[in-house]
């Protein structure tokens, strides 16, 4: 069990620590939601946190399935927001560049993993996540 806290600073802005490290991060309403969109937002730390999921997950899958590690693996993640209420996350669409070829990983084990992680499989079902791969020629 991991335990975070946080307290509210005012002007729709929050401070967050992690226990086991006591790092601390803030988060900020977005601009399109009253804030200022001085620093993440809650849904963008759930975006975030998806694809940092999936390359992580990825990563454990390479080093014990596959034997190699990963570094050079880059992401990018867009969220889309609900027209109608309540406010929610609508779509995630991810693209994930791999620095290598996909024969690297012929029976798929790094995609696999990716739309295996965990917060995937916490997410609501009705969002939209789309993910394309780029292997490296």
């Amino acid at each position: 069990m991991v335990k975070s806290t946080g307290v509210y600073k005012g002007g729709l802005n929050c401070e967050l620590t992690h226990g086991p490290s006591n790092q601390v991060i803030e988060t900020d309403a977005p601009k399109d939601n009253h804030g200022r969109g001085l620093a993440f937002s809650p849904t963008d730390l759930t975006v975030a946190s998806y694809a940092s999921c999936m390359v992580t997950t990825m990563a454990i899958a390479s080093k014990v399935k596959l034997g190699f590690d990963i570094p050079g693996i880059k992401w990018e993640i867009t969220k889309e927001m609900s027209t109608d209420a309540p406010r929610r996350i609508v779509r995630m669409a991810t693209q994930v560049w791999l620095p290598f070829p996909k024969s690297k990983d012929p029976e798929g084990v790094l995609e696999k993993a990716a739309l295996n992680c965990p917060v995937h499989h916490s997410l609501n079902p009705a969002i939209d996540k789309p993910v394309t791969f780029h292997w490296a020629e």
